[in-house]
């Protein structure tokens, strides 16, 4: 303002000495004096805003070579991780797949060893069926094989049999056994039910003075002999023998003729005895 008042005063002076100026003359002065003195607004606010837009731009992007550079290294190792992340995931997929080939190998072993367990136990069950069965048969079969006996002369008492003129089958009848009732203590006869090796004993006593003398026959022949002789003492003599018998065979003592046994209930010196060992097949007996 106090500029525009010194350029009146000038304008004054100048049309003083000059003698004066119209007023068009001195209204374009004024305008070209003010428009020196007082630019127009919008150039200014132009100027202004082009230099607050570098100002922005400048704060903004301070080094966009330095920000791609970085976006750059940012993009390469982003790249490295995504290539590690699909190796890692690749050998996931593979550990996967040896995975689901394991799962599925075991779930063919296990269900071939229900399959096996199922069998097994079919077997089992039809094993133990057949070993209960053959249980039974061998337990009715041995039952008819339970065959032993043993006996002595004299039922109660004591006292000789014999001598006589001729030989006599001696009958036991003080039973101790009987298994399978094969032995006849009334005929003094043993009968086999069945074919088999059987062992049988004879045990004698007597007195001297008279022999004591015994045999073991079957089917009317002697096979062994217990024989005892002197003047005077105690007379024993035992013999035993294993025979193959058929079913039906008979073995019995048959006391010697002139020959005497003693006998005495409680001591029971005198006796005969005899048991199945097995019994034989027929092609067991045709290798004998």
């Amino acid at each position: 303002m106090k500029g525009l008042v010194c350029l009146l005063l000038l304008l004054e002076t100048f049309v003083f000495v000059n003698g004066g100026l119209n007023e068009n003359e001195i209204s374009q002065q004024l305008s070209s004096e003010d428009r020196r003195q007082n630019p127009p607004q919008t150039d200014t606010l132009r100027a202004e805003a082009s230099t607050d837009s570098q100002q922005y731009c400048h704060l903004c992007f301070p080094d966009i070579h330095a920000a791609l550079r970085e976006l750059t290294a940012t993009v390469t190792e982003q790249k490295a991780n995504i290539r590690e992340l699909t190796t890692t995931v690749t050998e996931q997929k593979e550990i996967n797949r040896a995975l689901e080939t394991r799962l599925r190998d075991a779930e063919q072993a296990a269900e071939q060893q229900t399959i096996s367990l199922e069998e097994l136990k079919k077997k089992t069950d039809e094993t133990s069926d057949l070993t209960l069965s053959q249980v039974e048969e061998l337990r009715k079969e041995n039952s008819d094989r339970e065959i032993a006996f043993s006996a002595s002369l004299m039922e109660s008492g004591d006292g000789y049999v014999g001598p006589f003129t001729t030989e006599i089958t001696l009958t036991y009848k003080n039973v101790f056994t009987n298994i399978g009732n094969a032995y006849n203590p009334i005929t003094g006869v043993f009968t086999a039910p069945l074919r088999g090796a059987y062992m049988f004993r004879v045990s004698v006593h007597g007195y001297g003075g008279t022999t004591a003398a015994a045999s073991i026959d079957k089917n009317g022949e002697r096979v062994v002999t217990a024989h005892d002789v002197q003047p005077q003492g105690v007379l024993n003599s035992s013999n035993g023998v294993v025979l193959i018998l058929e079913v039906g065979d008979v073995v019995y003592v048959r006391l010697w003729s002139g020959s005497r046994i003693y006998d005495y209930s409680p001591n029971n010196h005198s006796t005969f005895s005899g048991f199945l060992l097995f019994p034989l097949r027929e092609d067991e007996l045709c290798r004998m």
